[in-house]
């Protein structure tokens, strides 16, 4: 996964990985906020398996390489399930994280939350927008107001924001 680029100049390890982080710090934010469960485990190994497919998607020898966003959920499910075994949810995770170019919808909350951070991610990758560290930093921030843990000078933690 070291070897291959995803978008822009981000290899498909380094997006998996901020899959993951996205994917947790949103978990976190929900539970926090709105008192939401989600599978944290499966939420972050399904997030750093959701792009293996093991091959360069921009390579034009590789066979169907031109419907790749539509094929390889099943592929990096397919492939992440033989090499470390998956329960339901990270196979839904997986195999569902490009929808609406899958046609079944995620089944999971946790399958939403990956879905998401994989487009916000790509979109970052692809145009080079480093914004990471600014709503990581916001988030933490948000999490901390709402458990009591800093005061906003008399403001709620929707007013701080």
């Amino acid at each position: 996964m070291k070897n291959f680029t995803q978008h822009g100049n981000t290899t498909v390890f380094e997006h998996c990985v901020s899959v993951a982080k996205f994917s947790l710090l949103m978990a976190q934010y929900l539970e926090k906020m709105f008192k939401l469960k989600f599978d944290k485990d499966s939420l972050v190994r399904a997030a750093l398996l959701h792009d293996y497919f093991l091959y360069d998607w921009h390579d034009k020898t590789v066979p169907g390489h031109n419907i790749h966003g539509f094929t390889h959920p099943r592929t990096a499910m397919l492939n992440a399930d033989r090499d470390f075994g998956l329960n339901e949810v990270e196979k839904d995770i997986i195999s569902k994280h490009m929808f609406p170019l899958t046609i079944m919808p995620p089944r999971y909350r946790e399958s939403v939350l990956v879905t998401l951070a994989d487009k916000w991610c790509a979109l970052c990758e692809t145009f080079k927008v480093d914004v990471s560290s600014y709503i990581i930093y916001r988030v933490n921030y948000r999490i901390a107001l709402a458990n009591g843990e800093l005061e906003a000078e008399g403001q709620t933690a929707e007013q701080a924001l």
